[in-house]
């Protein structure tokens, strides 16, 4: 399995608690992130998420779609949301949120293995275009995220 490694941040004019809000709801995200397919909750968890579980699919300018299931391990609101993937991606995925001066930092730290056989075979030669992948997909999300809350997207990255 070829492992990868992003670390994203956006930086947004807007409350923590506003970016919390959307960043929570993961069925909500095809509303507002262009890349995600579909969303759909499978276990609803604990009342503060913790053991919810989600099956996710992505799709960007790469002709392929992309499906993992996510449980959320840890829930500290409204500035972490960290769990698990399993499925064509396997890992750990965390979400910080950090507010200073009316500007909140979304921190997205993931940590995942391809599990898909093709992707294996080719990742050697095309890492490159899979990081690229991901990081245009992250950039849609952080666009997405400042249409939604209808403020300034200062940085993505």
């Amino acid at each position: 399995m070829a492992r990868y490694r992003f670390l994203t941040t956006w930086l947004l004019e807007t409350t923590r608690e506003r970016a919390w809000g959307e960043i929570e709801d993961p069925v909500a995200w095809p509303e507002w992130w262009r890349g995600v397919e579909r969303v759909e909750q499978l276990d609803p968890g604990e009342s503060a998420r913790v053991g919810c579980c989600y099956v996710v699919q992505w799709r960007s300018r790469i002709p392929y779609s992309l499906a993992f299931e996510f449980t959320v391990e840890r829930v500290e609101p409204p500035g972490l949301m960290a769990g698990v993937a399993d499925g064509e991606l396997a890992g750990h995925g965390c979400w910080r949120l950090l507010e200073q001066d009316g500007v909140t930092a979304v921190v997205y730290d993931w940590d995942v293995q391809t599990t898909k056989l093709w992707m294996n075979l080719v990742g050697p030669i095309a890492r490159p275009v899979f990081e690229h992948n991901h990081d245009v997909v992250m950039r849609w999300g952080g666009e997405g995220l400042a249409r939604r809350l209808g403020v300034r997207l200062l940085a993505a990255g």
